[in-house]
């Protein structure tokens, strides 16, 4: 029998001032000073020099600002006394030395998602840390709520993670980041694994004798004794091991890779060698098993439909986890658009593009904009009929969040740059029956995909404005094309009240994009611009 390649589940060490590896963090916020948590954060920036890892280095980049906008908040020192941050600080009431601003607020963040995005161990700490003091003083953001379960999830700690998700959902109305979902797929995931695992405890009997024993050990036994053929002694082991890891509550991706590897391991017992889909083999003859077969015996090729019942669930949960459960794959029934369809649809009409701007929020412009053949809105668009009307005939969407994807519409375009991001959005976020039109794949990135326009020629990632603009002024099939209330954020947002907090990015270059706009303008008012 081929030899398995060595892993082993970790055991959960002691407990510690923060979370350990190997054992999942807790519900409750660790109440954390603004002042320590500065520290901390100067203290990793200076880990970070000369990182070529372009994750650190944006993290990195976030950090100076982060630190550079907190010193031009606090008074200046007085001449030859060191930095506040790098001075052991003196002891005074908790949480009286720094009061977090909103000018802190905002960079404090971005270095959160940074170091998440980063993964690995250090950054997560650092991240969750930033999530606790932000909560330690603002019990009730939002944004610090969404962050601590997104950096629980992925340190393995679900259930806390969904306690923190549970209490961002209470505090919005609008779920813009599919939050919802992602719950019911974590609580759905964590049901089919617990069935996954009963099954297995239900199948082998003798593992329970393991489970008080070190997970390392059971682990490296079962491994040694499966390489050497026997499978009746390294079952039990294997499995002991594995709840053993679930007793002493592990991380959910340590157990996830303990069971990939125990089915793996299963499967090649059972005779089915890889994944190629070639029929499988018995690895022991007939007369090599005895007449009567225990309920421990090595499955083979009788064992393939408890197999595939444990594939199954496995798959089943890792795909819930991810995308959460979906009710109705088809969507509704939507039908999907392809770049002439859209045309053909759009052919002939009027059509309008209102921004999600406090130009138009503060306009009295509602029932001209009704009065177009279509309306278009983006994002997380707001309904003030006397000022913005009431109709959205196409929503355009960056894919990244959910915003009025509830909202029906007639035709839904969804934005995104990366062909898998944008997939997975759709799986996640889609609402059935909120649209009769959605754009299929050729309309997913029209400037890069559609014109062809490469960085060298535009820089900038293209907003979705943008890149429904330039699709229309593409296509030129409308009599009249207008522009509602697009004065690149120069009057600030005017957008549903959960997305007023996200900032507008920096990685638009709005510059750019009203300068091809004005260009091809026929004519321009303060609320209006014509390109046809």
């Amino acid at each position: 029998m081929t030899k398995a390649r060595t892993r082993w589940p970790r055991q959960r060490e002691a407990e510690g001032p923060t979370p350990p590896r190997g054992t999942a963090p807790t519900a409750g916020v660790d109440a954390t000073d603004l002042e320590a948590c500065l520290s901390a954060c100067a203290a990793h920036s200076a880990k970070l020099v000369a990182s070529l890892d372009r994750r650190r280095t944006a993290l990195a980049e976030a950090l100076r600002h982060l630190l550079a906008t907190h010193a031009a908040t606090v008074p200046a020192a007085s001449a030859g006394s060191p930095p506040s941050l790098l001075r052991r600080p003196a002891k005074t009431p908790f949480g009286a030395a720094l009061v977090l601003g909103d000018a802190l607020m905002d960079p404090l963040l971005a270095v959160g998602n940074k170091a998440l995005e980063c993964g690995y161990e250090g950054e997560m700490k650092l991240a969750l840390m930033i999530a606790d003091t932000i909560l330690t003083q603002r019990k009730r953001s939002r944004a610090g709520w969404r962050l601590r379960a997104r950096v629980l999830e992925a340190m393995g700690a679900e259930t806390a993670a969904v306690t923190a998700y549970e209490r961002y959902l209470e505090l919005t109305e609008d779920d813009g980041f599919g939050v919802g979902a992602k719950v019911a797929g974590l609580r759905e995931g964590a049901r089919l694994q617990a069935e996954l695992v009963r099954r297995l405890a239900d199948s082998c009997p003798r593992a329970r004798d393991f489970t008080d024993r070190s997970v390392t050990d059971s682990w490296a036994q079962g491994l040694e004794l499966h390489a050497r053929g026997e499978w009746d002694e390294a079952r039990p082991r294997l499995i002991g091991a594995l709840l053993a890891q679930i007793a002493t509550d592990a991380p959910v991706g340590e157990i996830r890779q303990t069971v990939s590897h125990y089915l793996g391991l299963l499967r090649e017992d059972t005779g089915i060698a890889g994944g190629g889909g070639s029929a499988p083999t018995a690895r022991r003859t007939s007369a090599a098993r005895p007449a009567a077969a225990s309920p421990e015996d090595p499955p083979g090729l009788s064992g393939l439909p408890e197999l595939t019942a444990l594939t199954e669930l496995y798959a089943e949960q890792r795909r819930v986890r991810m995308r959460g459960p979906v009710d109705d794959p088809t969507f509704g029934g939507v039908c999907w658009l392809t770049l002439g369809e859209f045309r053909n649809r759009i052919a002939g009409k009027s059509i309008c593009l209102i921004a999600n701007s406090q130009r138009v929020g503060a306009s009295s412009l509602g029932p001209e904009i009704d009065a177009y053949d279509l309306v278009v809105r983006f994002n997380s668009y707001r309904i003030d009929p006397a000022a913005t009307g009431r109709r959205t005939d196409i929503h355009v969407s960056i894919h990244k969040h959910g915003f009025n994807w509830d909202q029906y519409v007639d035709t839904r375009l969804i934005f995104g740059g990366i062909s898998g991001d944008w997939k997975y959005s759709l799986r996640n976020r889609l609402v059935p029956g909120a649209q009769t039109y959605l754009g299929d794949e050729s309309l997913r990135w029209p400037l890069r995909d559609i014109g062809r326009i490469g960085r060298d020629a535009w820089p900038a990632i293209p907003t979705s404005g943008f890149n429904m603009l330039w699709l229309l002024d593409f296509l030129d099939v409308s009599p009249r094309l207008d522009l509602i209330g697009f004065d690149f954020y120069e009057s600030g947002a005017y957008r549903l009240p959960a997305a007023m907090r996200m900032p507008i990015t920096s990685v638009h270059e709005y510059t750019s994009e009203k300068a091809w706009v004005m260009e091809r303008a026929q004519s321009v008012t303060d609320t209006r611009i014509r390109l046809r």
